[in-house]
């Protein structure tokens, strides 16, 4: 047995040293091997940051905008205004699921999507190269459902503390069909009218939802305030924010969100997301100080309200330039927005007296609309190489880059937003004032306050 045992210790070695070499790899497959690899890591890195922008954007909804919102109205009122932007976050999800998706990014017309991807049929791990190469179709899909979610959130500002709960259901529901699913196609979805890199009709450059988000929710909350008039007691009584403390905290949370929702829009981790990361920063930076500078020379005191509403004006602008402008540009342009909004927010507030409860017009939808003209002037293929004509010569982009036909594109862009939020906020207004026998609460209940009357809670034992 020892011998045995002597036997193969001896033998083993020798077989080993016997078999056949495994043959070298040739050049040829070595590069192969080389550029699967690479592509392995950039589809892992991409895929990462896209659901990381994601995350950020939904962090915009809850608890950014809540906060943000739930901090300027009274305290009778800050469990019902923070309960808009939570359910959205449910009802939209919902939607998006079982048909919105197919209507904003399935192809099919110039104006609407087709049903492709009803129950998001067909929408998983493998990337779908007209919306992101690199990435599975499924993080494209969550990543654009959070942008569907904040939009019709950023409406509630205009109808704060004085719209039923049943209602705002209702018209949310409807809004989306009439107006949000149908826009995002026409800018993002293939075949779109607007869409600037799939060949629409007119190339409206929206890098990441100025007419998309802003403008038809900040023109959509105009519509929402003058239909149901103005709260009680405004402008000849003080209504005050609660909580200063509790907006600053969301409008923080929205800069470091809008991150995810400018950069992200790269839909790749690439020099892009930088770029659009860089301008979205220094465009609310210099809207915050132009804000706060403007209310100082006017009133003799700078306040903390007006330095965070100039900060989420200037990332309004920016939204659709963000991917097309360099840095210095986007200075200028939350320059712009931070006086703009400003005037809009106060002075022409006042000269209509409309009841804009939380400014969402004077903010997002003049915001939006500024940024879109100004995206027209200072867009250019310094940023984004990704428009070339078919010898591959970059093209220029806007009026500074010597393009100057795209200022009447934004204009188109811009004038389509605004129509269909006009009309369709108008219908989905009527609609759930049939249904619910009014849109806006009693006199009894708006007294009382929207927390009691429309939830039964309270978020404060003491009311102001």
């Amino acid at each position: 047995m020892k011998r045995l045992l002597l036997l193969g210790l001896i033998l083993l070695p020798c077989l080993a040293f016997a078999q056949t070499p495994a043959a070298p790899l040739t050049l040829e497959q070595r590069v192969t091997a080389a550029e699967v690899a690479v592509k392995s890591a950039q589809s892992a890195g991409d895929n990462a940051w896209m659901l990381t922008s994601a995350a950020l954007v939904l962090m915009m909804t809850g608890p950014g905008l809540a906060l943000f919102y739930g901090g300027l109205v009274r305290r009778k009122n800050v469990l019902s205004t923070i309960m808009h932007s939570f359910v959205l976050m449910g009802v939209v999800t919902v939607l998006w699921a079982l048909i919105g998706y197919s209507l904003a990014f399935g192809g099919g017309s110039a104006y609407i999507g087709d049903l492709r991807y009803l129950f998001l049929n067909g929408v998983g791990a493998v990337p779908n190269a007209d919306y992101g190469a690199t990435i599975p179709h499924q993080t494209y899909m969550v990543y654009q459902l959070m942008f569907a979610i904040i939009t019709p959130a950023l409406i509630s500002g205009a109808f704060a503390e004085r719209m039923k709960f049943s209602a705002m259901l209702i018209f949310t529901t409807i809004w989306m069909f009439l107006v949000y699913f149908p826009m995002a196609h026409m800018v993002w979805g293939k075949d779109g009218l607007l869409n600037s890199s799939l060949g629409g009709k007119f190339p409206t450059f929206d890098f990441a939802g100025g007419t998309v988000v802003h403008i038809t929710s900040g023109v959509s909350a105009l519509v929402c305030a003058l239909y149901l008039k103005k709260r009680l007691g405004y402008p000849t009584e003080p209504i005050r924010p609660h909580n200063i403390v509790i907006s600053v905290i969301g409008a923080c949370l929205l800069w470091v969100g809008w991150f995810g929702f400018n950069a992200g829009s790269a839909v790749a981790a690439s020099s892009l997301a930088s770029s659009a990361f860089v301008a979205t920063h220094f465009a609310a930076a210099s809207a915050a100080l132009a804000w706060m500078f403007v209310e100082w020379i006017k009133t003799g005191k700078p306040s903390t309200l007006g330095a965070i509403s100039g900060a989420v004006a200037g990332l309004v602008a920016i939204t659709p330039a963000s991917g097309f402008v360099a840095p210095m540009p986007a200075l200028l342009i939350g320059l712009c927005a931070g006086v703009v909004c400003y005037f809009m927010a106060t002075a022409v507030k006042h000269m209509f007296g409309y009841d804009d409860a939380l400014d969402a017009f004077g903010v997002h939808g003049a915001g939006g609309t500024l940024g879109a003209i100004l995206t027209g002037i200072f867009a250019t293929n310094l940023v984004n190489d990704s428009f070339k004509d078919p010898a591959g010569k970059l093209l220029p982009l806007g009026l500074i880059d010597g393009h100057g036909v795209q200022i009447l594109y934004q204009l188109v862009g811009i004038a389509i937003a605004w129509g269909l939020a006009i009309v369709g906020s108008l219908i989905a207004l009527k609609i759930a004032d049939m249904i619910v026998g009014g849109v806006r609460v009693t006199k009894e209940d708006e007294q009382q306050g929207l927390d009691l009357s429309q939830h039964g809670e309270e978020g404060y034992l003491l009311e102001n």
